[in-house]
C-alpha cells in the first residue's frame, strides 16, 4: 500500500471564463496548468462549470453543446500525463440521458471520475432545476492517497447536509468550487457560510469563487482557504484574476493549511464601484464590441456611467455626446464639458432641436387640440434616444444607458428615449447610492481602472438639484418625494417586502408610500424592456425580483 502523503500542494485558479467560450476557456485551464505546475502543485481547482461558463442556462439543453464541454474535459486530461499537477474543474456532464452540474477529477492523463452537484438552487438569479438533474449524495475523492471532499456551490449552501455526509465517509480536505455572484458585503455573508459548514463537518475547506461578468451578474472572484479551526489562511482578492499556490500538512488525521496569504479585501464603496465596471467591460468585451457611446447631460447619471465607462475600456474607447435642447441649462453645458475633460474621452455636441420641431411637425394633426405635457417632453428623450442609436449602427458603437434604480422603480424613464442602450452599469444603484460613488470615485483610484486619477466627475454635478431639464425650471422633486425618502421607501418595498403599513411606521407620509407602491407596480412593463445591468443589492429587478406586469393588487395596511 502507498504511504500516505504528508503534504499536499493545492493551487487556486481564480480566472475569467467567457459562457460558452469552449475553446477559449479550454485554453485559460490550460495556462493556469501551467502556472500550478511551475509552483510545483500537486492539484490545480477550478471554479464551477468553468469549462462551459456560469450560469449556462438553457445553453445546457443544446447536445452539441454539451458534448463540445465533455470533449474539452477529456482534452484537459491530457495535460496531467506528465505526472505534473491534477485538475478539479467544472463542466456539465451527460449521464445515463441526465445532465449535471459536475466536476471532473483529472489525473494521470484520464479523467479519473466525476462528482455531480446534489442539492440544486432555485432561487433569485438561479434556477438551476429547470436545466439540471440533481445528483446522488457525493463521496469522497482519493486523489494521491487524500481523500477530497468535492461539494459544489449550492452544496454548502443549503440544508442537506452534504459536507457533514463527505466527513463522515471520510473526506479530509473539502474544496469547493463556486459561481457566487456579487452583492454587497458578500463576502461576509460567504465567509459565515463556510463557518457554519466547518463547525458541522470538522474539516478545512478551500473555497473557489468564480471571476468575472456575465450578463447581469459579476462574480468577483474572493476565494479563500479556512482552515478546521475557522482560522482563515488565504484570501484571494476580490475582481482579479489569479493562481495561487497553498501548502496543506498532515498531523495525524488533520489537515492544516500553512500557507498565509490574506488579500486586502474592498470595503463598500470600492466593492460597489468594482462590480460596476467589471460588469461593464465584460459585456463589451465578451459581446464584441469596439467601443461605447453615451449621451452625456451634465447630470449625475450619465457622469458617473462616463466615468465607469473609462475605468473599464479606457478613454479611447468611451465616446460622450451631449444632446442639448432648449431647456438645456448653461450649467449643463459646462458640467458636461468639464466631464469629458476630465477622462480625457471624445466628446461632441449634437443640438436635437430640428429633430424635436420634426416630430411636433408630424404630429401636428393627430394631436390638434390637445394640451402639451408629458407626451411633447418625451419627444425630447427619444430624439436622443433616436440619435444615439443611430451612432451605434453607424459606428458599431454599444450604447450606454444611464438609469437608476430609483428611476427605474417609479417609471421615470422613457421606454425608446433614455433607455435605450445595450447595457446599464448603475441599473442596480439607488439615486443616493450613486451620489455616494461619485463622491467616492473622485476620491480614490481602484486597482485595475483605466480612468485617471484625482476629480472625474465635477464638483458642480455632484451638488446641483437633479433635473431632466424637460421644460423650464424643472428638476426631479417636482413631481417624486426627495430622494432620501424616496430611496428608503424603495428599499423597503423592494429589498424588505416590507407592507405599507410598516413603511408609513418609520415615518413615512402614508400617502406618499402609497403611491409609491403604485408607481413601482404600474412600471413593471418598462423594467421588462430595459438593458441588462449589473447586479448590486440582493433584490435586483429581473433575476430577483419577478412580477407580473398585470397586476392590481395594491397594500392598504
Amino acid at each position: 500500500m502507498a504511504k500516505r502523503p504528508d503534504t499536499l500542494r493545492i493551487a487556486i485558479a481564480q480566472q475569467n471564463p467567457t459562457m460558452g467560450d469552449i475553446a477559449g476557456n479550454l485554453a485559460l485551464a490550460r495556462e493556469a496548468h501551467g502556472d500550478a505546475a511551475r509552483s510545483h502543485a500537486d492539484l490545480v481547482f477550478f471554479t464551477e462549470l468553468f469549462i462551459s461558463g456560469y450560469p449556462p442556462e438553457d445553453l445546457v439543453r443544446k447536445p452539441a453543446f454539451l458534448r463540445d464541454c465533455m470533449e474539452a474535459v477529456e482534452e484537459l486530461a491530457k495535460v496531467t500525463a506528465d505526472g505534473g499537477p491534477g485538475i478539479v474543474i467544472g463542466s456539465p456532464y451527460v449521464h445515463k440521458d441526465e445532465v449535471y452540474n459536475a466536476v471532473a477529477v483529472l489525473d494521470g492523463g484520464k479523467i479519473k471520475t466525476w462528482r455531480m452537484k446534489a442539492d440544486l438552487p432555485n432561487y433569485g438569479e438561479f434556477d438551476e432545476k429547470r436545466v439540471f438533474a440533481a445528483g446522488p449524495m457525493p463521496g469522497p475523492v482519493n486523489f494521491r492517497g487524500v481523500r477530497l471532499g468535492i461539494p459544489i456551490c449550492e452544496d454548502i449552501w443549503g440544508e442537506m447536509g452534504v459536507c457533514e455526509t463527505l466527513a463522515e465517509s471520510g473526506a479530509e480536505i473539502l474544496l469547493v468550487p463556486n459561481g457566487s455572484p456579487y452583492y454587497r458585503d458578500k463576502m461576509e455573508v460567504r465567509q459565515q457560510v463556510v463557518i457554519r459548514q466547518i463547525i458541522e463537518s470538522g474539516l478545512p475547506m478551500v473555497y473557489a469563487n468564480q471571476l468575472g461578468g456575465q450578463d447581469e451578474l459579476v462574480f468577483d472572484g474572493g476565494s479563500f482557504v479556512m482552515n478546521a479551526d475557522k482560522t482563515l489562511a488565504v484570501q484571494m482578492n476580490q475582481f482579479e484574476a489569479s493562481v495561487v499556490t497553498t501548502t496543506w500538512r498532515r498531523d495525524g488525521d488533520e489537515w492544516t493549511c500553512d500557507t498565509h496569504a490574506l488579500a486586502r479585501l474592498p470595503d463598500a464603496d470600492e466593492a460597489d464601484w468594482r462590480a460596476c465596471v467589471m460588469g461593464l467591460r465584460d459585456y463589451v468585451d465578451k459581446n464584441g464590441f469596439k467601443n461605447v457611446v453615451l449621451g452625456l447631460s451634465g447630470g449625475i447619471d450619465s457622469a458617473i456611467c462616463a466615468a465607469m465607462g473609462v475605468d473599464a475600456l479606457g478613454e479611447e474607447r468611451v465616446r460622450c455626446i451631449m444632446l442639448p435642447y432648449k431647456y438645456t441649462s448653461k450649467d449643463s453645458f459646462k458640467d458636461a464639458a468639464e466631464c469629458a475633460e476630465l477622462l480625457g474621452t471624445r466628446y461632441e455636441v449634437i443640438p436635437i432641436e430640428e429633430p424635436v420641431k420634426g416630430f411636433h411637425a408630424a404630429l401636428d394633426a393627430a394631436f390638434d387640440g390637445t394640451d402639451e405635457g408629458v407626451t411633447e417632453e418625451n419627444l425630447q428623450s427619444r430624439a436622443r434616444g433616436v440619435i444615439l442609436m443611430a451612432i451605434s449602427n453607424k459606428f458599431g458603437s454599444m450604447v450606454v444607458t444611464t438609469g437608476n434604480k430609483s428611476e427605474m422603480s417609479v417609471g421615470y424613464a422613457t421606454l425608446y428615449g433614455d433607455m435605450n442602450g445595450g447595457y446599464n452599469p448603475i441599473k442596480d444603484l439607488y439615486k443616493m447610492r450613486v451620489y455616494e460613488l461619485a463622491d467616492w470615485r473622485n476620491k480614490h483610484h481602484p486597482p485595475d481602472c483605466k480612468g485617471p486619477t484625482g476629480m472625474v466627475i465635477p464638483q458642480n454635478i455632484i451638488d446641483k438639484a437633479p433635473s431632466a431639464e424637460l421644460r423650464p425650471d424643472q428638476t426631479d422633486q417636482d413631481s417624486l418625494p426627495p430622494y432620501p425618502v424616496l430611496d428608503d421607501i424603495l428599499e423597503c418595498l423592494v429589498e424588505k417586502e416590507m407592507s405599507t403599513e410598516e413603511i408609513v411606521a418609520r415615518g413615512h407620509d402614508e400617502e406618499i408610500v402609497h403611491r409609491i407602491e403604485h408607481l413601482l407596480y404600474i412600471a413593471e412593463y418598462k423594467r421588462r424592456q430595459s438593458a441588462p445591468g449589473v447586479k448590486i443589492t440582493r433584490k435586483q429587478f429581473g433575476r430577483d425580483r419577478r412580477y407580473p406586469i398585470t397586476n392590481r393588487y395594491r397594500d392598504r395596511g
